[in-house]
């Protein structure tokens, strides 16, 4: 598993318990790679003081800030499990929601995504009314743009095969929030079968989404690997 974090001293302590708690109680092994991606707070040191206790705990860092989608992936390309999930720091999709893509993995999908609109999903304490309407018009002009037939891009609880993950994300290179539909449009590219799961979800406060910000880095992000064809998505990163 892989958790990126930016200023998170707040909700880390009980997101590693309750990952901790979680895992320990199934039936399979696990690791979980906290990803600091150039926090100024005590990020980095509370995850690891977890670890000193909790060996299947750790922590990457490196020194600035690069972004939530950088910090995804160089967790994820570190990672050695045969299936990595990734989830928010937060917690919004609750840890239990894991049974839901398991199945979905094991009746061959490659990747497993936790999806917020379909009927069956559960949004227990929704955004507020603001950010799910500028959701929607985002999710639209993705589907438009980058991946047709996908209606939840954005939901940040992802599981993928090692194989596909690796695949997938030598390839990506946005560093911010736009990773989530870079990664699933180079997936569709190179034939990967992406299933949509419903979830259980709650709003947390405390994003670091900034709408003003980054919805039109986003856009800008969607537009340029739109125009750059199949063939320059699938290049491998520049090292």
């Amino acid at each position: 598993m892989v958790v990126p974090a930016y200023n998170e001293e707040e909700r880390l302590p009980r997101t590693l318990a309750r990952l901790y708690e979680y895992y320990e109680a199934q039936s399979y092994g696990y690791d979980v790679i906290v990803v600091n991606d150039g926090s100024k707070d005590r990020t980095a040191a509370l995850v690891n003081e977890f670890a000193a206790g909790h060996p299947k705990f750790r922590l990457l860092e490196y020194g600035t800030n690069r972004g939530k989608g950088y910090a995804v992936r160089t967790g994820i390309l570190a990672a050695e499990g045969d299936l990595i999930l990734f989830c928010d720091a937060d917690l919004a999709t609750p840890q239990e929601e894991t049974e839901k893509l398991l199945p979905r993995m094991a009746a061959g999908a490659d990747i497993a995504i936790g999806s917020r609109p379909l009927r069956e999903s559960n949004l227990e304490k929704r955004q507020p009314l603001y950010r799910e309407m500028f959701g929607r018009m985002s999710n639209k002009l993705i589907q438009l743009l980058a991946v047709r037939g996908i209606q939840d891009t954005q939901c940040g609880f992802k599981m993928f095969s090692k194989k596909a993950a690796h695949d997938i994300f030598k390839r990506c290179k946005i560093d911010q929030f736009g990773f989530d539909f870079e990664c699933l449009m180079i997936a569709r590219d190179l034939g990967y079968r992406i299933d949509e799961v419903p979830i259980r979800w709650l709003d947390q406060e405390g994003s670091k989404v900034v709408l003003m910000r980054d919805g039109p880095r986003a856009l800008r992000d969607l537009v340029k690997i739109r125009l750059a064809g199949k063939k320059r998505r699938i290049a491998p990163r520049d090292p």
